[in-house]
């Protein structure tokens, strides 16, 4: 499941990872913001914080997922408190849809800016998951405060 999929980078991915045509997997994606058709994924144009975003994609799962990554970030308004406050509640609403949806051992990856509101994310991450790690992309700008968190082993 891949969360502010737009312009489409990560569904790119999962779809040649899963292979949904030859393993029967599948791979959704869900953005408000239109990105262009990625074969063998189901694309779902709507924000992921309306009300009917998490059942539109429970559905369109038909299960349990292995992963779900969340790239979602609001638009920034440069004032650097206020945007990691914004981040930090869409990342607390992707692990909240991980935490019904992944199968036990499944993953959780979220786009966070540090900034001090994620301790608390990151303590139940913790809890939740055997193995919790940051990662700072390659391409993310050594004075940015993009990082991603990765969950490994969903315990529930």
């Amino acid at each position: 499941v891949d969360l502010g999929a737009a312009p489409g980078g990560w569904t790119q991915i999962a779809v040649e990872i899963v292979k949904p045509g030859k393993t029967g997997g599948k791979v959704v994606a869900i953005d408000y913001l239109d990105m262009p058709e990625v074969p063998g994924a189901t694309f779902i144009c709507l924000d992921f914080m309306d009300n009917t975003a998490p059942n539109l994609l429970k559905k369109a799962i038909g299960g349990r997922a292995d992963i779900v990554l969340s790239d979602m970030a609001p638009p920034t308004v440069g004032h650097k408190q206020t945007d990691h406050l914004r981040i930090m509640a869409l990342a607390e609403a992707a692990y909240e849809f991980a935490c019904e949806v992944l199968v036990p051992g499944g993953t959780f990856l979220s786009k966070v800016f540090m900034g001090g509101a994620e301790k608390d994310l990151l303590n139940q991450m913790k809890k939740d998951f055997i193995k919790v790690k940051h990662v700072k992309p390659h391409a993310s700008r050594a004075d940015s405060s993009e990082m991603y968190v990765v969950a490994l082993g969903f315990r529930r």
